[in-house]
């Protein structure tokens, strides 16, 4: 009896380590993207430090720098900046903060979908330049 409560205990521990569902770069078009943001159904979070986000930015983006995100927020904080019922994509410069401020972001329950193309990419692809 003993040996099958501890296979039991030792089966429970070895799921609970198992990881999540990573998240992953969105499959959605820039054109999509583009079209969900101006159609007020998406929104575009920078996840840049503010030197990047300085040096130049997309026109209507939210800054969230990652580095912010992993230190000084809460769900108040998030829910003042993003409106909970829209798709939010994330970018940055080549999409690894992307994901990473993603996670943080939709452990609070937004769709999150976080953009490969960075900065660069997204003015190529008629993204209007914002700089503050």
């Amino acid at each position: 009896m003993l040996k099958i409560m501890v296979m039991g205990v030792i089966s429970l521990l070895s799921v609970s380590w198992l990881p999540l569902a990573e998240l992953q770069h969105t499959e959605d078009s820039l054109k999509t993207v583009k079209e969900r943001i101006a159609e007020k159904k998406a929104i575009l979070v920078d996840v840049r430090e503010l030197v990047e986000w300085n040096d130049g930015h997309i026109e209507g983006a939210v800054h969230l720098p990652w580095r912010d995100l992993q230190d000084k927020f809460d769900e108040k904080k998030l829910r003042e900046k993003l409106p909970k019922d829209i798709i939010v994509y994330t970018h940055c410069m080549v999409g690894y903060r992307a994901i990473r401020a993603g996670k943080i972001i939709e452990k609070y329950g937004y769709d999150v979908r976080p953009l490969k193309p960075g900065y660069q990419e997204l003015l190529e692809a008629g993204f209007k330049n914002e700089k503050k």
